[in-house]
């Protein structure tokens, strides 16, 4: 592998998938990520805490623990596909843009788009494009790269490969693409073709795993062949080197901090290969 392969972010979605049992902060986060041995950290919106107005501050904090931030993932009410909530939407993006503009080569992560309400799925797909597109326009005026991270979660608009044809046919050229093993297998995608065809707008990856049915699996106990993944997305003109793991099996919400550190471990035994 590329000295790329070198840079492991954690995502801290591990955590936030535990909803009220989670009664932590982000420096709990930064504390458990830093011991597993991670360089990087992804944060959502959510989990940012009491330092969502304090970029400076949470600056510190990383360097304090030895960590980069990789990027900063964020979602929406109005699931970026609701005319009514596009103007939250683009309010959104200039904090989070602002935010991220304290650190250098971070990237700003919008979530997938989905459907809140009935309508056409086309028709929605397409809303969201327009929103994508102008949240970039929002984030490239201070300097920061905008990614899209599609899923494979409930209403979900972009969850199979027409879904990903129809957007990335829509969005502005420069907006990147964080491909998500987990949610690529889990829509029954042929991994390699879906990551070959957009290989162009990949900036980095997240890396998860799942089993033969579609239910998440520990990073190395599934089916997604993360060697060839690897492969294919180091060979993207746009990937910056963050392999962001992250994690939503059962086993990952009966003990967050110990399954990050396994899947550390996995993925370093790798990359060492």
């Amino acid at each position: 592998m590329t000295e790329h392969a070198h840079r492991i972010a954690c995502q801290t979605f591990t955590w936030e998938m535990l909803g009220d049992r989670w009664t932590g902060g982000p420096d709990d986060l930064i504390e458990a990520i830093a011991t597993a041995g991670y360089s990087g950290i992804e944060i959502t919106d959510t989990m940012i805490g009491h330092y969502a107005d304090q970029p400076k501050a949470f600056a510190r904090r990383l360097d304090e623990a030895g960590l980069t931030l990789a990027a900063l993932a964020y979602g929406s009410r109005g699931g970026f596909s609701e005319t009514d909530q596009a103007e939250a939407d683009y309010a959104t993006c200039r904090k989070w843009s602002g935010f991220v503009a304290h650190f250098p080569g971070a990237v700003l992560s919008m979530g997938s788009a989905t459907a809140m309400s009935d309508g056409a799925r086309t028709e929605k797909i397409a809303l969201a494009a327009d929103i994508y597109n102008r949240s970039a326009e929002i984030a490239r005026a201070v300097g920061i790269p905008l990614a899209l991270h599609p899923s494979s979660h409930k209403n979900t608009l972009l969850f199979d490969k027409a879904d990903y044809d129809q957007i990335f046919s829509l969005l502005d050229k420069d907006i990147d693409w964080v491909p998500d093993t987990g949610h690529i297998l889990r829509a029954g995608q042929d991994i390699d073709l879906t990551l070959r065809d957009f290989s162009d707008r990949i900036r980095y990856v997240h890396l998860k795993d799942v089993d033969a049915h579609g239910n998440w699996a520990m990073l190395g106990d599934g089916i997604c062949d993360l060697t060839a993944v690897l492969s294919t997305v180091e060979k993207a003109p746009r990937f910056n080197g963050w392999i962001v793991v992250e994690e939503e099996s059962e086993v990952a919400g009966k003990d967050p901090a110990a399954a990050v550190r396994h899947n550390f471990g996995t993925i370093n035994a790798l990359k060492r290969r």
